[in-house]
C-alpha cells in the first residue's frame, strides 16, 4: 500500500482523502494496540475532521477491517505486473514482490496477520481467510496453474499451507531476526518451486 502525505488544509479527491486516512490507520494500528487507537488519533495523523473517518469507512472497526484488508490481500495489479519467463523468474518476482511489502510496512503487517490485538474476532478474521483464498488463486497464476480445474481444491489447499509457512518465515525475519532477507527469499522461492514441480505432481498426479 502507498502511504499518501498530504498538506494540512489541501483539497484532496475523495479517493486521495480515503487512502491518506487508511494510510494514517495503518501506520497507528500497526504501532499500538487496537483498543489504544482512537479515530481522534486517526484523523488528526491525516489531518481531516473525525466525521470523515465515519463517512468512508463507518465505524473504527470497519477502518480497522479495511487497514487489515489492504495489509494482507494480495492485489491483482501485482500478479498482473509479473514478468513473462519460465517458473523460476515469475517466482522469483513472486517472493520479491511479498518481501518488498511486508518489509515496508513490517509492523503493521505484524500486526495484521496477528488480527491487530482484537484476538479472533469474527470479522478479522472472515478477512484474513478471504486474503488466503485470493493469495492461492494469485500463486496459482503466478506457476502457471490458472487453468487447472482437476484437483483444484487440492491445489488450493497445499498453497494455503505454503502461504502459512510464507508468514512463518517472514516473522522469523521481521519480529525474531533469525534468519535474514536472503534465507527468506531462498527459502519460500524453492519450497514453491518444490511444491510446484515435485510435490503437486506426487499428490495429485501428473499437471499441465
Amino acid at each position: 500500500m502507498t502511504e499518501v502525505v498530504a498538506e494540512r488544509g489541501r483539497r484532496l479527491e475523495p479517493d486521495e482523502r480515503r487512502e491518506q486516512i487508511l494510510s494514517c490507520a495503518v501506520r497507528l494500528f500497526g504501532r499500538r494496540p487496537y483498543a489504544e487507537v482512537s479515530t481522534t488519533d486517526i484523523a488528526n495523523a491525516a489531518g481531516v475532521a473525525r466525521g470523515l473517518i465515519n463517512h468512508y469507512f463507518g465505524t473504527k472497526k470497519g477502518l480497522f477491517i479495511e487497514a487489515v484488508r489492504v495489509l494482507v490481500t494480495i492485489p491483482a495489479v501485482a500478479v498482473e505486473q509479473l514478468p513473462e519467463g519460465d517458473l523460476a523468474t515469475r517466482v522469483d518476482a513472486s517472493v520479491t514482490w511479498f518481501l518488498d511489502v511486508v518489509s515496508r510496512h513490517s509492523t503493521s503487517w505484524l500486526a495484521a496477520v496477528d488480527g491487530g490485538g482484537v484476538g479472533r474476532d469474527p470479522d478479522v478474521q472472515r478477512v484474513l481467510a478471504e486474503a488466503d483464498e485470493i493469495a492461492a488463486e494469485s500463486i496459482l497464476v503466478a506457476v502457471g496453474l490458472a487453468g487447472v480445474e482437476e484437483h483444484r481444491d487440492e491445489l488450493r489447499a497445499m498453497i494455503r499451507a505454503y502461504c502459512g509457512l510464507a508468514k512463518a518465515t517472514a516473522r522469523e525475519w521481521l519480529e525474531r531476526g533469525a534468519l535474514d532477507r536472503a534465507q527468506v527469499h531462498a527459502l519460500l522461492a524453492t519450497m514453491l518451486i518444490t511444491l510446484v514441480q515435485d510435490v503437486f505432481p506426487k499428490a495429485i498426479g501428473r499437471l499441465p
